[in-house]
């Protein structure tokens, strides 16, 4: 395990046996997480880039399996935030010093080309990167939304197992799902996706070939977390994901893709009270705080446990970047691009 860990270390390559050998084996843990944070030191450097997420609508026509906001969810208070306020929470975002905007969503048809194209022209203007995570789309609809100033596009793959990926996706298309990403990367997004770790049905074999497909695409930002069940969804009384596992995953991503920004993500704290520090510490740097306002926040339940309505927004970005400072690291001031070896 530490030649392979080493191989990775001096190369930055792995063949599919060798992530598998990784994944498998538990006896080198901490030497492949100290590993992948050496890595992210050498090549992205100390700061942690804060992205402040604005969740704009949780509703949603896909029936992905997992989700707590699929079309089926008939427990969950759906609503939409108007263009006016979407902006309005962006600019007080920025006012706090976020230099990167998400607006994320559940694939919703209300928000036409014309009505985002108008909210990011609007974001735009506060100095600021965008990222849009808002589902599969036409590459006419994502060259629109490039040329009204969004920079970043975030699309999970979650899993790469074109088996298990139709079992969670009904009336899904996985070639599809790839198409649209490779569709992103020509169009010169900075291209993000990952995976869920966990997952009923999955195995070790087909995360080595999750990985192997961040490779291949030269993905640009890769977000993974563990599979965390919601109770009003068919995966209600399915064995949630392993922490480890997924930070291990993690930590293998961070090690053959050592330029790219790899959020410390919110499922990773919901399942472990220091998540996210311990995922800054195995190759992470990216955090992406919730700045969505008011009742909103709390009704958009990917999975339970994820948001708390009542935190002050200002007071969660201090105990972050407090988090970041007691670590050794600091908060980034710049947009966060990523600088390619």
């Amino acid at each position: 395990m530490e030649n392979i860990i080493q191989k990775a270390l001096d190369t930055h390559t792995l063949e599919k046996n060798e992530i598998i050998a990784l994944l498998e084996d538990n006896t080198q843990n901490d030497t492949l997480f100290k590993a992948a944070d050496e890595t992210r030191k050498k090549f992205v450097g100390d700061e942690i880039h804060l992205r402040g997420l604005i969740e704009f609508s949780n509703i949603c026509k896909r029936g992905c399996k997992y989700c707590g906001l699929q079309c089926s969810n008939k427990e969950i208070e759906r609503y939409r935030i108007s263009l006016g306020e979407i902006t309005e929470y962006a600019k007080n975002a920025a006012n706090m010093g976020y230099k990167t905007i998400v607006l994320q969503s559940g694939e919703d048809d209300y928000y036409s080309v014309d009505k985002m194209c108008s909210i990011i022209s609007e974001i735009k203007k506060l100095n600021v990167a965008l990222t849009l995570s808002i589902g599969e789309k036409t590459k006419e609809e994502y060259k629109a939304y490039k040329e009204a100033g969004a920079d970043r596009f975030l699309l999970r793959i979650e899993t790469t197992d074109e088996v298990l990926y139709s079992k969670m996706h009904p009336n899904m298309d996985f070639k599809n799902r790839k198409k649209c990403l490779y569709n992103l990367k020509e169009l010169g997004f900075e291209t993000g996706t990952g995976s869920l770790v966990g997952l009923p049905g999955q195995n070790v074999e087909s995360l080595a070939d999750d990985i192997l497909f961040f490779r291949e695409l030269n993905a640009d930002m890769i977000g993974i977390g563990p599979f965390i069940p919601h109770p009003n969804t068919p995966l209600k009384d399915v064995k949630q994901g392993d922490f480890t596992l997924a930070l291990k995953v993690m930590a293998i991503t961070r090690l053959l893709l050592p330029d790219i920004n790899i959020p410390a993500t919110t499922a990773m704290e919901t399942i472990h009270p220091n998540g996210r520090i311990i995922a800054l510490q195995a190759g992470a740097n990216v955090i992406m705080p919730n700045v969505t306002e008011g009742e909103y926040r709390k009704k958009y339940e990917i999975y339970p446990n994820k948001n708390r309505a009542d935190e002050d927004r200002a007071k969660c970005k201090s105990l972050i970047e407090d988090k970041i400072i007691s670590i050794g690291r600091k908060v980034s001031s710049d947009f966060g691009f990523r600088k390619s070896i």
